[in-house]
């Protein structure tokens, strides 16, 4: 069972005016959704907006368990603890996180539910997988309700250090709460650390290496497990003729330019949108290249738009590609297109065919999927990928043009060596990055968890079911 705050679909209006389901866009359904066919498992999460009632269904072979959410939830919980007070903060305080009592207490409260809905439907002895950052007190929660279900907790996202993680006033809640999995994963060492680390001085555990030793007996083990992507699919995807024509088609939209420079993003301020912009401006406005030999097309996908810092984001970011355009464009040759839509995955994979230049530049970023896709849509070997240093991907895609977003000349430097580049040198660091991720897939990333969470001494105790209507 994979408990998650989202489901892997979201509500959609069919050409006929009927209500539909589609699949979901983003990195944690990306990658689970294969892992949920192969083990035939139950997926519980909310399917956005405010329907009441929904019941258990499928879609597309997928057992489905909806979660309502009130609008005062969304908004105190999802926009307000989750993304105002959560995400910057585990993000490197890239914005300033916000820090009220009352969106606390509605964390709380649906965190509970979700808890008591898992419990009441998970099978005795269960393998139940909790995601991410907006249900970390689900685990102490439901094995309180069921101490015979095995428990394993991801987060996709960086876990900060001890400076940044004691601002919270709920730091120790949330400390226990992770406490409750047998095996709580994270995508790099440090980040396991970190959480070692504010577990013995914060928690007063005792610890060893990567284990928590509690006082009923349990031991935690905290690792990391570095998620990946179905590198297969997107290979076999971007091969099939249908997305080599629509490369072909995107490459002569934007004027068969010498070079196609590609960001896919969120629209988020961790992300790194803003500076990898200005970059490529100044690249042309210094004269190193035109508009003839170079777009950048940013696809920027709409997120959480009722936050007040994501509205601020989006209307700065359209002033730059504005300011840009109207200075360095040319007419029927703008220097950036820019796409604020959400695109299916086969239109992505035509776009990673068709960029020469992937720029993957988040300020913090627990992995970074995109990167992974890009190269795995790179089967001829060629593509040049520019990737930030504080993306967890960069650990492992060693060879790509590695920067520090944060360092506007080092970015321009690197945009324009991935520019300059000869066939033998994007071939070789091309070749040697398609093996990582072909080696190490999403399925090596969900058998090597759900090893380990295997392998967890299993608690025992009473069974405690609330009524499934919970």
């Amino acid at each position: 069972m994979i408990v998650a705050n989202r489901l892997p679909v979201d509500r959609v209006e069919e050409p006929d005016g009927s209500a539909g389901w589609r699949r979901s866009p983003g990195g944690l359904v990306s990658a689970l959704e294969p892992v949920m066919r192969e083990n035939d498992g139950t997926w519980i999460g909310w399917p956005g907006g405010t329907e009441q009632d929904l019941e258990p269904f499928e879609e597309d072979g997928l057992s489905l368990v909806p979660m309502t959410m009130t609008q005062r939830e969304i908004e105190e919980f999802y926009e307000g603890f989750s993304n105002a007070t959560l995400w910057p903060l585990y993000h490197d305080v890239v914005a300033k996180p916000e820090f009220h009592r009352e969106w606390w207490d509605t964390y709380l409260a649906v965190n509970r539910r979700f808890a008591e809905r898992a419990a009441a439907v998970a099978a005795e002895h269960a393998t139940v997988w909790v995601h991410d950052y907006q249900l970390q007190l689900v685990p102490a929660m439901l094995r309180d309700l069921r101490p015979d279900l095995r428990i394993g907790f991801y987060l996709h996202i960086p876990f900060p250090p001890q400076e940044l993680f004691s601002q919270l006033p709920w730091r120790r809640q949330i400390l226990e709460g992770l406490l409750g999995a047998d095996l709580v994963g994270f995508q790099l060492g440090g980040a396991a650390q970190n959480f070692i680390r504010l577990v013995r001085q914060r928690v007063g555990h005792k610890t060893h290496r990567d284990l928590v030793y509690l006082p009923d007996g349990r031991t935690v083990r905290a690792a990391a497990f570095p998620i990946s992507i179905d590198a297969k699919a997107y290979e076999e995807l971007a091969r099939s003729p249908e997305i080599t024509q629509r490369a072909k088609e995107i490459r002569e939209a934007v004027g068969n330019p010498r070079r196609i420079f590609l960001g896919v993003d969120r629209l988020d301020y961790t992300k790194g949108i803003y500076a990898r912009l200005r970059a490529f401006g100044e690249l042309i406005a210094d004269g190193e290249f035109d508009v003839e030999d170079a777009v950048f097309v940013q696809v920027a996908t709409p997120s959480r738009e009722q936050v007040e810092q994501y509205r601020i984001l989006r209307d700065d970011i359209e002033r730059l590609v504005g300011r840009l355009n109207g200075d360095l464009g040319k007419i029927g040759k703008p220097a950036i297109h820019y796409l604020h839509s959400s695109y299916p995955r086969e239109e992505m994979a035509a776009f990673f065919r068709a960029a020469d230049v992937m720029v993957v530049t988040p300020l913090r970023d627990g992995m970074n999927l995109v990167a992974k896709e890009y190269v795995a849509c790179r089967f001829d070997g060629d593509g040049a990928l520019v990737l930030s240093e504080f993306a967890g991907a960069a650990e492992e895609l060693r060879q790509a043009w590695l920067v520090n977003p944060y360092d506007i000349n080092g970015m321009k430097a690197a945009l324009l060596d991935a520019y300059r580049a000869d066939e033998r040198e994007v071939g070789r660091r091309m070749r040697a990055m398609r093996r990582t991720v072909t080696q190490h897939d999403v399925s090596a990333w969900a058998r090597s968890f759900l090893t380990e969470l295997a392998a967890a001494r299993p608690s025992h105790g009473k069974t405690v079911r609330p009524a499934k209507k919970s």
